[in-house]
């Protein structure tokens, strides 16, 4: 018991002080699950953020799921998630019961747009951290040119692009390990 206790204040800790959504979360998570917990390596993490990004749902909720049922099965995938989800879920029904009434004081716009800021950046260093550890070789970076292109000037589906990447990362392997030697690739 006191471990789902630890995986859902963990995780509520997450979700209650990081803002801007899932992506916002990922430094959070990285610290937390990685360095501090030690629930899962870097790798893992990545792992976790990959397979949330091409599930239904928020990648933040998808990741602590993973994290919780690796740790404590079902019921820790449960405890994790709720973890994750509570504090928003609180400060939501709080912010709509009194939006109308603060929504057009200057200071409230005014430091909601300082939190959007925030956010942009938060976002840009998941983003940061991830690239060190993704883009390893000239496939990779072929591959996340690809995916930034496409992104940027289609209107393709993510998750459409999330499998095409992951499709062309199976190609390219066996390509390479083919051209190593005729050695059949790992699947």
């Amino acid at each position: 018991m006191k471990e789902l206790w630890e995986l859902f204040i963990t995780f509520a800790r997450i979700g209650g002080f990081t803002f801007g959504g899932g992506y916002a979360m990922l430094p959070m998570l990285q610290k937390e699950v990685v360095e501090n917990k030690h629930w899962a390596t870097e790798e893992d993490l990545m792992d976790y953020y990959a397979v949330g990004q091409c599930t239904p749902g928020i990648i933040a909720v998808n990741t602590a799921t993973f994290v919780g049922y690796k740790q404590k099965g079902l019921i820790g995938g449960i405890s994790a998630t709720a973890g994750v989800i509570a504090p928003s879920l609180v400060i939501i029904m709080i912010i709509t019961a009194f939006i109308n009434n603060f929504a057009q004081i200057p200071m409230v716009q005014h430091a909601l747009a300082g939190v959007r800021v925030c956010v942009c950046v938060l976002v840009f260093d998941a983003v940061v951290k991830l690239a060190k550890k993704s883009l390893v070789d000239a496939a990779t970076y072929g591959i996340f040119a690809a995916v930034m292109l496409l992104a940027l000037f289609t209107s393709a589906a993510t998750w459409l692009l999330v499998i095409a990447a992951g499709a062309a990362g199976i190609v390219i392997k066996v390509i390479m390990e083919r051209n190593r030697g005729g050695k059949e690739a790992d699947l």
